[in-house]
């Protein structure tokens, strides 16, 4: 079983923070949202106990945690199931550089740098998926126009000229800006408070 990746202990450890980031990511009121952004959009934190779990144990676990998350959440869904899959999409853009850099360099220095370059991958995965379909998709989906979603961006800014990358500019960036910055200040708290738990090395 050494030699093994998938082990009891390993996948018990999966389970664990994949239930608190289904918690996270499905109880209503767990999440929030922000007059200053788009009303659509909001603010939950089941990237944190994935975040914790790569650090911890490493980009597989993390990606793990991510997936069990998201499936719990399917059968609720409100966005046909898109919505789900473009959250974990963004999920492992925001928690794979950050692991994968942080098993190579275990130093705070070391986990500054990977959140900052996940922040970065995040922000621009999410900017171009914004920038080419999600506004249509939910258009679609909820049966409006896109204008109606365009003079919403607007209302907040009035640089918005389109429900693309303009939108996905002035509305979108910020908003995920912002969200990565919560999540990655919280993991940054939490983490080391966790870390004698999580890492034999540091129970010695």
């Amino acid at each position: 079983m050494k030699n093994k990746v998938f082990t009891v202990r390993f996948m018990s450890r999966v389970a664990i923070f994949g239930a608190i980031a289904a918690i996270l990511y499905c109880v209503p009121f767990l999440k929030f949202k922000l007059p200053f952004f788009l009303s659509f959009l909001e603010i939950h934190f089941d990237e944190i106990p994935a975040f914790i779990a790569s650090f911890a144990y490493g980009p597989l676990c993390g990606s793990l945690v991510l997936f069990i998350k998201t499936i719990i959440k399917l059968p609720f869904t409100n966005t046909a199931t898109v919505g789900e899959w473009l959250d974990l999409l963004y999920g492992l853009a925001l928690i794979l550089p950050a692991s994968i850099i942080y098993q190579k360099h275990r130093t705070f220095k070391g986990a500054a740098i990977g959140i900052v370059a996940s922040i970065f991958t995040q922000l621009l995965v999410s900017f171009v998926c914004a920038g080419t379909f999600v506004v249509d998709f939910y258009a679609a989906l909820y049966n409006i126009e896109a204008d109606t979603i365009l003079k919403m961006g607007q209302a907040l800014n009035p640089k918005v000229e389109n429900v693309y990358f303009s939108m996905a500019l002035y509305c979108f960036l910020p908003f995920n800006a912002f969200k990565d910055a919560i999540i990655a200040i919280l993991t940054i708290l939490l983490y080391p408070r966790v870390r004698y738990f999580t890492e034999k090395r540091y129970k010695k």
